[in-house]
C-alpha cells in the first residue's frame, strides 16, 4: 500500500498536470519571459561560473531560451542525463553540441559530452510541477533529482509559474527544498519570502 504522502503527491500530479496544460502558447511565452528575467538577475547566477539547467518540455518553461544569454555571460552549461536506476548525472554543452531524445521526451546531453562532478557545479536550475512558498518541491515522481541533490552543497533555484504554486507541498523525509523558488510574481527564498522586484 502507498503511504499517504505518496498518495497525495499523485493526487497533486495529476491536478497540476491538468491545470497546467490549459495556459495557451502566449501565456507559457509570458509566463516563461517573467520567469526568465528573474533568473537572469539572480546574483547567484552571475556568481557561477558553471551551471546544471534542465530542458523543458511540455508545460514546463522553454528553458533552452536562457542557453544563449548564459553563454553570451561566459557560462558553463551543463544538462542532466538520465542513468538506469533514476540516477541522473551532468554533462557540458556547447553551442553546437547535438542533443539526444530520451524516450521520456526531453532532449539531453549524448555520452561523448564531458561529464561534471556535483562540486564543480555553482548553480542547479531544479525543475519541478510545484512548489511551495517554503521552498518545497514536487517532482515528476521518479526521484532523479532527489538523488542527485542528497549530496550536493551548491545554490538551487527554481522556475514556478504562479498556477504551481502551493501553499504547502507533501515532504518525506528525502524530499530536499531548493534555496530560491521564481515565480511571475514573488520570489521566496528557503529562510525568508520576497516578493515584487526585489531580490530578482
Amino acid at each position: 500500500m502507498p503511504s499517504t504522502i505518496t498518495a497525495e503527491k499523485a493526487v497533486l500530479r495529476r491536478a497540476l498536470r491538468k491545470r497546467l496544460n490549459t495556459l495557451s502558447p502566449a501565456q507559457r511565452q509570458a509566463s516563461d519571459a517573467l520567469l526568465f528575467r528573474r533568473f537572469l538577475a539572480l546574483p547567484q547566477v552571475a556568481a557561477a561560473d558553471t551551471l546544471l539547467l534542465y530542458h523543458g518540455m511540455g508545460a514546463e518553461p522553454d528553458t533552452s531560451h536562457l542557453l544563449a544569454p548564459l553563454w553570451a555571460a561566459g557560462k558553463r552549461l551543463c544538462l542532466p542525463r538520465c542513468l538506469p536506476g533514476n540516477r541522473l548525472e551532468a554533462r557540458l554543452i556547447q553551442r553546437d553540441t547535438a542533443l539526444v531524445p530520451h524516450p521520456w521526451g526531453m532532449l539531453e546531453p549524448g555520452m561523448d559530452c564531458p561529464l561534471v562532478a556535483p562540486p564543480d557545479i555553482q548553480l542547479v536550475l531544479v525543475p519541478g510541477l510545484a512548489f511551495d512558498r517554503s521552498c518545497g518541491r514536487l517532482g515528476q515522481g521518479g526521484g532523479h533529482y532527489d538523488r542527485w541533490l542528497a549530496a550536493y552543497q551548491g545554490f538551487t533555484v527554481a522556475l514556478c509559474r504562479d498556477m504551481a504554486l502551493l501553499e504547502r507541498v507533501p515532504r518525506s523525509s528525502h524530499d530536499r527544498p531548493v534555496d530560491v523558488v521564481i515565480t511571475e510574481s514573488g520570489l521566496y527564498r528557503l529562510s525568508r519570502t520576497e516578493t515584487g522586484e526585489s531580490g530578482a
